[in-house]
């Protein structure tokens, strides 16, 4: 679905979605991306942040919030850091910022969708987080991240993550104890692109820590390493090795 109110914009957008064998429904106001959305949710949305009837922010703010988990792209005019965190921050998974060439904003979309699907389990999963033979989901401590499913969990609660999160969290996962760098965690979410930063995983990582954390001001499972990224590690285990330094 492209969410845009300019008319040639949005019919460019279409046509090239379209060259690339997509199916593409156009809407012009925020509201009605909203209700469209509710009615029959697209594999991802185009979504400009500039509209009537409720802008982008708002469309994006309000889907994440009643727990839809549809891809958005974000298209906009402002350039400013800021702006894009926003976006990310309330649950964007990658901006275009106008103006910009359409063949980019097909890539994109093809590497947003690629990943997606790349990250889903087969149809036939099992709804229960029961391990079976050749289970090949991530355990650091309670947290438990399943490539194969697309499932994260936090003592057995299942927690919902975007594209991006997830992303961040499998490959800390893979490595407990680690640490990476942002730039590291850059190349899990995007590569290089000269639309993000380090703030941008930065953002991830404080909604991350809202989602998986007891007290998410004061981290014990995700961690900042001063000065050089994060890491993720089992809260039990680090506990535990205060005390018998405490003891000692």
């Amino acid at each position: 679905m492209v969410a845009e109110d300019d008319t040639k914009q949005a019919e460019l957008v279409r046509r090239y979605l379209e060259h690339e064998g997509h199916t593409v429904t156009v809407v012009e106001d925020g509201r009605t991306a909203l209700e469209q959305v509710r009615h029959r949710e697209p594999d991802l949305l185009v979504l400009d942040v500039m509209m009537p009837r409720a802008d982008g922010l708002d469309v994006v703010r309000i889907l994440r919030a009643e727990g839809r988990e549809v891809l958005v792209m974000m298209l906009t005019a402002r350039s400013t850091e800021d702006d894009l965190l926003l976006g990310l921050d309330l649950g964007a998974d990658d901006y275009v910022t106008k103006p910009f060439s359409p063949r980019e904003l097909v890539a994109r979309v093809r590497t947003l969708l690629r990943r997606n699907r790349g990250s889903e389990g087969p149809a036939t999963a099992a709804a229960d987080h029961t391990p079976a033979a050749g289970d090949k989901a991530l355990s650091v401590g309670t947290l438990r991240v399943d490539p194969d499913r697309h499932e994260v969990s936090v003592g057995g609660t299942p927690v919902v993550c975007t594209p991006g999160e997830f992303r961040i969290l499998a490959a800390m996962a893979a490595e407990p104890d680690r640490v990476f760098t942002r730039q590291r965690l850059l190349e899990e979410l995007h590569g290089f692109d000269k639309y993000i930063s380090g703030r941008t995983v930065d953002v991830h990582v404080m909604n991350l820590r809202k989602k998986i954390e007891r007290a998410p001001r004061r981290p014990d499972r995700l961690l900042t390493v001063f000065g050089v990224g994060y890491k993720l590690t089992d809260p039990a285990r680090t506990n535990a090795k205060s005390v018998r330094r405490a003891s000692s």
